[in-house]
């Protein structure tokens, strides 16, 4: 039975369209209830939109606070039925109430090789540093920023004189790729936590080429 989802999204929403197009190819096994904003303007708004997917603009400014701002979001995705909560580019912390309203089902993909730099720069502070590789992560979401579970991540190398754009098409081209899985698997039941070690039970699913460069752990499976 299709997992009913939703998504928090600030930005233009590339990683929100790849949900949708994944759920629209039957791949992911999941119904699309809400698309959430907290700016004004923002592209994935328009995505939904054109997908025939509800959508709401909650703009952060309007609350007194952080904990107003959140309480009025989980109602408002209760409402919709949401059972998971998939943020993709929500510029926001989410506050201990709303991660108590979902406990256990927000997860977040994050553009770089977590638990190494956590926070809204993380693809910048990699290639600063000098890494070899980057990549990006699907976590759970605690309250620690970028510390929750692992779900999956994908690494790629960081090729001598790249500059960021150049990298992060790299990654991002791999998020749309990762993050449906994962929420896939969610959908399937096929996660399970002991701790921090998040465990991937086996389906029989043939696994999906990689592709050129990179290294993806859990494996994609086909139709990903």
């Amino acid at each position: 039975m299709p997992v009913n989802i939703a998504v928090l999204a600030s930005g233009n929403g590339s990683n929100a369209q790849s949900i949708m197009d994944k759920i629209a190819a039957g791949a992911l096994d999941a119904r699309l209830r809400l698309v959430v904003s907290n700016r004004p303007g923002a592209g994935v708004l328009e995505r939904a939109r054109k997908a025939d997917i509800p959508c709401a603009l909650l703009d952060h400014t309007l609350w007194p606070d952080r904990e107003a701002y959140d309480a009025a979001l989980a109602d408002v995705l209760k409402r919709h039925g949401a059972e998971y909560i998939a943020m993709a580019g929500y510029m926001r912390l989410v506050t201990a109430g709303f991660l108590h309203a979902f406990k256990g089902r927000v997860v977040n993909i994050h553009p770089a090789l977590l638990p190494s730099f956590p926070g809204l720069h993380g693809g910048a502070g990699a290639l600063a540093y000098g890494v070899t590789l980057s990549g990006c992560t699907v976590h759970f979401v605690e309250e620690a920023v970028d510390g929750g579970p692992i779900v999956i991540q994908a690494a790629v190398p960081v090729r001598d004189g790249e500059d960021l754009d150049c990298l992060m098409a790299r990654i991002h081209a791999l998020e749309h790729r990762v993050y449906p899985q994962a929420l896939q698997w969610l959908a399937q039941g096929r996660i399970t936590k002991k701790g921090r070690r998040v465990c991937l039970a086996p389906s029989g699913a043939k696994r999906a080429p990689c592709g050129e460069e990179c290294l993806i752990w859990p494996p994609l499976e086909e139709g990903f």
